[in-house]
Formats: structure tokens, C-alpha cells, sequence
């Protein structure tokens, strides 16, 4: 009898990374994120989400016992079932050649999940005579989400990759999303700057902050507290709960940091550039382990 899978859970404990050159990551950071929830990890550019979601990914190793997606280690034990689409994906230089949408979708398993791949195709409003190299910069980003999800996927890790598409196409895509954590055994965590069309979608939030995190849990008690009308934003109107919040979050946090310099945090391009290891006593038996790390998926 098959074993059931595990429920798609994202946990860290006491989370804490350093970049090789000893500059801190991210710091001290628990969370426990239930199957089938959506959060939205909210910070200004360079607190650490970038970070935070590699890490989870299995992109970086995290010492041992920090982190376990779906009930497993995502650098040591692999990642079956977990998507992650962050900047070296977006980067992929293949969706610039003289390539057709077909072949590309074909490529990535789309002949084996046609109903999945024709419903992306319709969600994200994809031409599929496009050759890439002479389409643009938002058309090129509806290609790649449908190539990145059309294997069914049980964690979806999120960077800031929507950034391209105009406000109807993401918001069918968020639609998307939710309804496949509504229908099945899902969690995706996003991060993004962007809050068009997310009032009510998160059922969860993480604010972070310098490598933090400031505070999280489910969005609708986190929204509670702009519900008083007290400390409003002066010269702006018309903003939904979660971007009053965010808003809030985001002054009170350049107001606790104070200038940039004299804080002593690694760049989250390190996340990328860095070849494998943070800085914890790197054992002789991880280090080939770290140098080969996962691809992405």
C-alpha cells in the first residue's frame, strides 16, 4: 500500500543564514504555513525574502533541523513536488531565441498534462503561435509561468515574478492560484512589492524586516489593525486594508532602520551569487553536496 504523501506544509525553526563573507541573511526566523494556505511575504527591497525563499527552495544550505517543506529537509532530502520560480529562472535565456510557444511548452512535460497546459494557456491569454524572440516583455513572463506550473505542484515558491504582466493577466493568474489551493493539496508562498487584486487573497502574511521576521500569521488578524483608523498614511486615500497595512509596515520599518550603511547586511544578490555554503562550519562531507545544489525546477 503507497505511503500518503505529506501535507504541504512550509516550517522553519529559529532560521538563521550567513553569506560567506560572515554579512547576515536572514535571522532567527520561525514559521509554521499550513497546507493549502497563500502568503505573501511582505518587506521592503533587501529584507531578506529573496533569501528566505532560496533557502526554502534548497538553493542555499541552512543548518541542519531549520527548515522542512513537506515534512523534509529541501536541501538534503530533495524537493518532489516543490516549485520554485525566482530570478535565474526569469533570466533563462532560451525564452529569447527564435522558439515557438508549442516546443517550449512540450519541453517541460506539456504533452503529458494537456488539460493542465490548455487551462494556462486560456488563464494567461497565451498565444501559442508567439515565436519568443519577437514578442514582449509580459507576453515573454505568461510564457514562463506556464512553463514553470504546468507539472502539477504541491509548494509554489514565488519571487516577484509577475512584475511584467498587466493588471488583468495577474489578476487571472492570482485567481489561478487561489482556486488550485481551494480544489487540492497545495501552499504557495509569494513575494512581491505588487498588491493590485490581493485584498482578500492571502490567508496568510509575514512582514519582514533587515533579515527578520517582525511578525505573521493569518491576514485577516494582521488586518485588524488598521481597522481603527488611528496612524493613517497623510496624502494617501483610496487604499485597500492589506495596502494600508503594508504601507504601515513599510514607514515604520524605514523609520526603525535608519540609514542602510550602518547595518551589517549581506546584499540579496548574494543569494544568488554566492557558490553554495553560509557561514556555519562547513563539514568536508557537505561540501561537494553543496557544490552540486538542486536545479531549479
Amino acid at each position: 500500500m503507497a505511503s500518503q504523501p505529506a501535507p504541504p506544509t512550509v516550517e522553519t525553526f529559529n532560521l538563521t543564514y550567513s553569506f560567506p563573507d560572515r554579512s547576515n541573511g536572514v535571522s532567527d526566523i520561525t514559521l509554521s504555513l499550513p497546507p493549502r494556505s497563500r502568503t505573501l511575504l511582505i518587506g521592503a527591497n533587501g529584507a531578506g525574502k529573496t533569501t528566505l525563499l532560496r533557502l526554502l527552495a534548497g538553493k542555499r544550505l541552512a543548518p541542519a533541523n531549520t527548515i522542512k517543506v513537506s515534512g523534509v529537509d529541501p536541501f538534503k532530502e530533495g524537493l518532489e513536488g516543490v516549485t520554485y520560480l525566482g530570478l535565474e529562472w526569469v533570466l533563462n535565456a532560451i525564452v529569447r531565441t527564435d522558439i515557438g510557444v508549442v516546443e517550449l511548452l512540450r519541453s517541460v512535460g506539456g504533452d503529458a498534462y494537456p488539460e493542465r497546459r490548455d487551462e494556462l494557456v486560456s488563464v494567461l491569454d497565451i498565444d501559442t503561435n508567439w515565436r519568443m524572440h519577437a514578442v514582449s516583455d509580459g507576453e515573454r513572463r505568461r510564457v514562463q509561468l506556464a512553463m514553470g506550473l504546468i507539472r502539477p505542484w504541491t509548494v509554489l515558491l514565488l519571487d516577484e515574478i509577475t512584475v511584467d504582466l498587466d493588471v488583468w493577466s495577474r489578476a487571472q493568474f492570482l485567481g489561478w492560484l487561489r482556486r488550485e489551493t481551494e480544489t487540492r493539496e497545495c501552499t504557495v508562498v509569494y513575494a512581491t512589492h505588487i498588491l493590485d487584486n490581493l485584498a482578500s487573497w492571502p490567508t496568510h502574511l509575514v512582514h519582514m524586516h533587515l533579515g527578520t521576521v517582525k511578525g505573521w500569521g493569518k491576514a485577516e488578524e494582521m488586518l485588524k489593525e488598521v481597522e481603527d483608523g488611528k496612524n493613517v498614511i497623510e496624502g494617501v486615500t483610496g487604499n485597500s486594508r492589506l495596502g494600508e497595512l503594508v504601507l504601515r509596515w513599510l514607514r515604520d520599518d524605514l523609520k526603525e532602520r535608519g540609514p542602510r550603511s550602518q547595518h551589517r547586511r549581506g546584499p540579496e544578490g548574494l543569494s544568488y551569487n554566492s557558490p553554495g555554503l553560509g557561514g556555519y562550519g562547513l563539514e568536508a562531507k557537505t561540501n561537494q553536496q553543496a557544490t552540486d545544489g538542486p536545479s531549479c525546477n
